[in-house]
């Protein structure tokens, strides 16, 4: 695609917009970057894009900035109804994102992983898998560096393993952009449906959902991964999930399987019972044992899915089996996903700040059989809490809350609680992340695990769940230093649910 003088608007300038609204000014296109944040929120990134010849509009998103534009690139952070993008589907502005114009622009095989939860483990695994095998690999996507900046450099024999969450693959549809009637032809090829070489679906839960209007909303832009392959591309599906089987019976062929819970013809899943069973990969001709549940070093069944995923995918891709062995059975998590980041006196301390979600945070609980004192909290997304407020009834001995749900997962504790015997957790009620972490270091004994797994968004308080789960490290290694923490608990707490 020849870029060279096409005007275009770049909205939202976090990672992803920064790399592509540089990347597009590098080659010669006219750029204009738009956010609503003032310049002084960006630092010395400013300084960057106006070097590569980016003009910048920040404050807001004026419609007088779509005049003479071509296309408009969507960061994912952009809500899909947003007031710009509805103005530029009314001028019959095409809309695309950068992960939509890396991957057509890239000249090796693309992995596609999406999923409600488990992308991040799941696409690192597989990276680790195809290095270990001797591919030249790059991983990215929704995490990690923006793979545009390295478009250039990647070969057509390398692999490339990319997550895309649900914002960046409803621009994977063509009727993201049903209202272009015209349009001009260097930007044809970014309204088609696309889907990777080999795509995998890891599961489809309620999540987002104060983001696309309805459930069918959320699916329809998961499928998006799997809808367009070409002949002979691959879809990897979850067996155990009900929203992928459904998926299965309106897709052709070839389709591979992972599960932990039954048996496969094609890809993976486990032969035998507990720590004993073996995880193995299923061929055309041959079943191949990778190695048993007890050598598997991540805690918890959802991981295990998660393993069970990576090596279907990477089977489809001819990985050797002895690369998928070295990589499971050495493989100890990515941070911020049930990462233990210290112990004090005895007990263990978890920083599970990727679960913004309460299917997240039950995954999380049943990954301990240790007591557990919970830290949840947050920014609610409009999904349900029963489930794992009954959970967090059975599986702990204290749950502190912090942050804008506090009173919303208050109130779900309490109705599970109802017709219950006696004896529920003690439930304290926090103004801030590091008071939870305080409160939690008073009540927790040896043999304790305290866990952070907040069941919400981090936007209340911090930029990402990155940045929670950075600053609840920072507060763990508090606890250990001179004076300790020692927080006032009449004042921090709000007794029993």
């Amino acid at each position: 695609m020849d870029v060279q003088g096409r005007p275009v608007v770049v909205v939202g300038l976090a990672r992803e917009g920064a790399a592509l609204a540089s990347y597009l000014a590098r080659r010669g296109a006219h750029v204009i970057a738009t956010d609503l944040k003032p310049a002084s929120a960006f630092g010395d990134q400013l300084t960057a894009l106006a070097r590569a010849g980016v003009e910048l509009a920040l404050g807001g998103h004026p419609t007088s900035l779509l005049e003479g534009r071509e296309m408009v690139f969507v960061s994912p952070g952009v809500p899909f109804d947003a007031e710009f993008l509805n103005a530029a589907r009314a001028r019959g502005i095409p809309l695309s994102t950068e992960s939509r114009l890396f991957c057509q622009l890239c000249r090796a095989p693309i992995v596609g992983i999406t999923g409600s939860s488990g992308k991040t483990t799941t696409t690192t695994l597989v990276g680790e898998i195809l290095k270990a095998a001797g591919w030249t690999t790059w991983v990215g996507g929704n995490i990690g560096q923006p793979l545009i900046e390295m478009v250039d450099h990647i070969q057509a024999d390398d692999q490339v393993v990319m997550e895309l969450s649900s914002f960046q693959l409803e621009y994977f549809h063509p009727s993201a952009n049903a209202h272009v009637t015209g349009g001009q032809a260097a930007w044809l090829p970014l309204l088609a449906g696309w889907s990777p070489e080999v795509s995998a679906i890891l599961n489809i839960t309620p999540n987002h959902l104060d983001r696309h209007p309805s459930m069918a909303d959320y699916i329809h832009a998961k499928r998006a991964i799997v809808a367009y392959r070409r002949p002979g591309s691959v879809a990897v599906l979850n067996l155990d999930d009900e929203v992928t089987r459904a998926m299965a019976e309106t897709l052709a062929a070839p389709l591979h399987w992972f599960s932990r819970l039954a048996s496969v013809e094609r890809g993976a899943c486990l032969v035998g019972q507990g720590r004993e069973a073996r995880l193995v990969v299923r061929g055309a001709a041959c079943e191949q044992t990778v190695c048993t549940v007890s050598e598997v070093r991540l805690r918890g069944e959802h991981n295990l899915s998660n393993i069970l995923a990576a090596c279907a995918i990477a089977d489809a891709l001819g990985a050797p089996v002895e690369a998928m062995r070295q990589v499971c059975i050495t493989f100890t998590g990515v941070s911020h996903r049930l990462e233990l980041v210290g112990e004090i006196a005895g007990v263990r301390y978890y920083n599970d700040s990727i679960a913004t979600s309460p299917e997240r945070l039950v995954a999380a609980l049943k990954s301990f059989e240790e007591p557990i004192i919970l830290l949840a909290g947050g920014r609610d997304k409009h999904l349900p809490w029963e489930e794992a407020a009954r959970l967090m009834l059975e599986r702990t001995r204290h749950v502190i809350l912090f942050g804008e749900a506090t009173e919303l997962i208050a109130q779900a504790l309490t109705r599970a609680q109802e017709g219950r015997p006696a004896g529920a957790p003690m439930v304290h009620r926090c103004v801030t992340l590091e008071d939870a972490v305080c409160v939690a270091a008073q009540v927790a004994r040896p043999g304790d695990v305290v866990l952070l797994s907040p069941g919400c968004t981090s936007f209340d308080a911090f930029k990402d769940f990155a940045e929670r789960g950075e600053r609840f490290r920072q507060a763990v290694g508090q606890l250990s230093a001179p004076g300790g923490c020692f927080p006032d608990l009449a004042r921090q707490t709000g007794g029993r649910s």
